[in-house]
């Protein structure tokens, strides 16, 4: 690796944490719709894979704390990722507690980042030799995976029942596509169909506002008030021994390290039951609430981290939520990218690891000190002048854009219809790591079940 390149990794950090910073203030941003829209421009604009990759870790690191912040400040969760957290972060906001478990958010992430990485860089090392076999086999590994999350997900029967009609839905329309020409006989559009999953639920919601009877029975609030202690925020430690306890930083360490061998499976489940798992069974409800949401905010690092280097270092196809889901412009995204030459293959393991090691720390060490001396004026900020809609609505044209590179005109309301059909069934409890599983799985459904 060059002297350029080198230079340009950390530049490629700090543009993602000053971004991502202010994005994971503004709260229900979800974590897909604001990773795979820029980490798709970028490569797409034919930036070096090393300096891509180290701006992704480097968001993911950023934007997983910074999404925690509201939700223990002002009550809301700033992404997908945040809600396992919501429950004990409005208990101890109730209790006074809003400073004190931000700090615990940042020490917990600064563990399961730390953890995760050697561990997720062994597992990608352990399981290299059996690149091939996942590779032949990855699409197997895919419908294995949409059952094990549809089991796994709340509404289990609907879930199930839904694999096969959203596997229709995806082939459908590329067939379609490739008998009008539309894209060639070969080509794919999984990339825009992913988005349209994304912004399914907000795109739903969007057109039920269309309908007048819906307008008329639709609830009329005044502006929410809401209310940020200054005060709390003022003289904290940064040291995180003065932050978190034994007992806290231990179950967040073991649950941190435990989660990159559930790689494969949803990121919000593993933060959820691990998380639950944490509080034990010792203690005030404080106590267990302290434990569990600081060992929730290392899980979340720690899934996202591992669902990431896993399948990119080891087998250069996305084996895990996270891959097909915000990572997966890092896997495929033509025409530059694709399944067979993408960022697996362009990169040694040197680099690969300097790129991780250098967007994990510094996003982590700038994250951090943010996190705990400017929670309160940034938060600020966010809520009294960036109107939530705006970044929302910037991200649906950017999707739209999108989808017209990919096949033009009739790409663009395929899209709508995903984001339609997907968005419905996750309303219905369908969630998001089914459908994404059931994309990548719906050639193998298609052809071998049908």
């Amino acid at each position: 690796m060059d002297v350029a390149l080198l230079l340009q990794i950390p530049i490629a950090a700090i543009a993602a944490i000053l971004l991502y910073t202010f994005i994971g203030f503004i709260p229900g941003t979800d974590e897909t719709s604001v990773l795979v829209p820029v980490t798709l421009a970028l490569v797409l604009a034919g930036v070096a894979p090393v300096v891509v990759l180290a701006f992704f870790i480097a968001a993911i690191v950023t934007l997983n704390l910074t999404n925690a912040i509201p939700t223990a400040l002002v009550g809301l969760p700033g992404g997908v990722l945040s809600t396992p957290m919501m429950e004990h972060s409005l208990y101890l906001k109730d209790k006074g507690r809003a400073a004190e478990t931000i700090k615990k958010m940042a020490a917990g992430s600064g563990i399961g980042t730390i953890v995760a990485i050697p561990v997720s860089l062994a597992i990608a090392a352990a399981i290299a030799q059996y690149a091939e076999t996942l590779r032949e086999y990855g699409t197997l590994l895919f419908v294995f995976g949409a059952i094990v999350l549809a089991l796994l997900g709340g509404n289990r029967l609907l879930s199930l029942l839904a694999i096969i009609p959203m596997s229709l839905l995806f082939q459908g329309l590329i067939s379609l596509y490739r008998d009008q020409g539309v894209i060639p006989e070969d080509g794919s559009i999984t990339v825009s169909f992913f988005l349209g999953i994304t912004i399914g639920p907000m795109l739903v919601s969007i057109l039920q506002l269309l309908n007048r009877k819906t307008r008329e029975t639709l609830p009329r609030r005044t502006p929410a008030t809401l209310n940020i202690s200054r005060e709390e925020m003022k003289g904290q430690s940064l040291s995180p021994k003065n932050i978190l306890t034994k007992a806290e930083a231990a179950w967040t360490a073991l649950m941190s390290f435990v989660t990159p061998f559930l790689f494969f499976l949803s990121p919000v489940g593993l933060t959820f039951l691990l998380g639950k798992a944490s509080e034990g069974r010792r203690g005030s409800h404080v106590d267990k609430a302290n434990r569990s949401i600081t060992a929730m905010n290392g899980i979340a690092h720690s899934a996202y981290l591992s669902g990431t280097i896993i399948p990119l270092l080891a087998i250069g196809i996305p084996l895990s939520p996270v891959a097909i889901g915000p990572a997966q412009a890092l896997f495929n995204a033509p025409p530059v990218l694709s399944l067979e030459n993408n960022l697996h293959h362009m990169l040694s393991t040197p680099e690969f690891i300097a790129a991780v090691v250098i967007g994990a720390l510094l996003a982590l060490a700038v994250t951090y000190y943010i996190a705990v001396r400017y929670s309160y004026q940034i938060t600020y900020f966010v809520m009294r002048y960036i109107p939530h809609e705006a970044v929302l609505g910037l991200f649906v044209g950017f999707i739209l854009l999108l989808a017209y590179l990919d096949a033009g005109v009739a790409n663009i309301f395929g899209v709508l219809l995903v984001g339609v059909a997907c968005g419905t069934f996750n309303k219905l409890g369908v969630g998001y790591g089914v459908q994404f599983m059931t994309l990548y799985a719906s050639p193998w459904i298609v052809m071998n079940l049908l």
